[in-house]
């Protein structure tokens, strides 16, 4: 957990250091939080969190830090969907996901249950985010529906997590 803060910390430290730097390092983050591989390695939800009040201390505008974390996190699945549908079951066998076999089967039971409102619903779910729209291209979800799912889910999603801490360091006129 130490290791965690610490990364946190820093990775908040340098956007305060470098502003002009928000909108692309919450596309970075957004995407290593919602791509396949990378999620499982890249805990970025706390430090999108933290961003948030950073960023209106900072006087940075919220417009385009929120679109690039949109951007980021549309892409990161939009490309996990892309690898489910072109490798079908032979990702199950990839490295880290032949690691995880007790998430893939979660996921695909997840997706089985809820469809398509799945990949909107596993958005705000930590372990359920690496592996649905992966799971939902393995299931040849169609790609429009995907797509536009995919991108209101980010928008959502990216809103809960970069305004609260906003709109409080406002409210408070910190």
């Amino acid at each position: 957990m130490i290791e965690l803060e610490a990364y946190a910390r820093d990775a908040l430290a340098f956007v305060e250091a470098h502003a002009h730097w928000a909108p692309y390092i919450a596309f970075g983050l957004a995407f290593g939080e919602s791509f396949a591989v990378l999620s499982l390695l890249f805990p970025a939800t706390i430090v999108l969190i933290g961003l948030g009040p950073i960023i209106e201390a900072g006087g940075i505008p919220f417009l385009p830090v929120w679109a690039g974390a949109v951007a980021g996190a549309s892409l990161g699945d939009a490309i996990s969907y892309w690898i489910g549908h072109a490798f079908k079951d032979r990702v199950r066998g990839a490295w880290p996901l032949r690691n995880h076999p007790e998430a893939m089967a979660r996921g695909e039971r997840f997706f089985h249950r809820f469809g398509s409102s799945s990949v909107f619903l596993g958005r705000f779910f930590g372990p359920l985010r690496a592996f649905v729209p992966l799971i939902a291209g393995m299931f040849a979800m169609p790609h429009f529906l995907f797509q536009m799912v995919n991108i209101a889910s980010a928008m959502a999603w990216a809103l809960l997590l970069l305004a609260p801490g906003a709109a409080a360091v406002k409210a408070l006129g910190w």
